[in-house]
C-alpha cells in the first residue's frame, strides 16, 4: 500500500504514478514520471489524475515527500498528465462516435 501525495489516499502502488526527484541543470531539483520504477532515491506516489496532482502542488507535497529542499520544477509531471489527457481524449470521442446510431 502506497499513499497519494496529493489527496492522501492509500491504494496499491500498480494504481499509482511513481514521481522522483532528478538534478536540473541549472542546479535545482526537477520532479519527473518514473513511469519504469527504477529511478534512484526516494520515490512519492500520486494518482494518475490531475486533480490529485494539482493538490500535491499546491500543498508543496513534493519536497516534503522526496526529501529535497527548496521548490522543484514540476513541469515535466504536469507536461506528462496534459500528454496523457490529450491521448485519452480522442481515444474517448471515437468510441463515442462508434455508440452512436446512424
Amino acid at each position: 500500500m502506497r499513499t497519494c501525495v496529493g489527496c492522501r489516499g492509500r491504494e496499491l502502488a500498480a494504481g499509482l504514478l511513481r514521481v522522483a526527484a532528478v538534478p536540473g541543470e541549472d542546479g535545482l531539483d526537477a520532479v519527473v514520471v518514473d513511469t519504469a520504477g527504477n529511478l534512484p532515491g526516494r520515490g512519492a506516489w500520486l494518482h494518475p489524475n490531475r486533480e490529485c496532482l494539482l493538490v500535491a502542488i499546491r500543498r508543496r507535497a513534493f519536497p516534503r515527500a522526496l526529501r529535497i529542499t527548496g521548490s522543484p520544477d514540476t513541469s515535466a509531471v504536469v507536461e506528462y498528465f496534459t500528454e496523457r489527457e490529450a491521448s485519452v481524449r480522442p481515444a474517448t470521442e471515437q468510441v463515442a462516435k462508434n455508440m452512436s446510431t446512424p
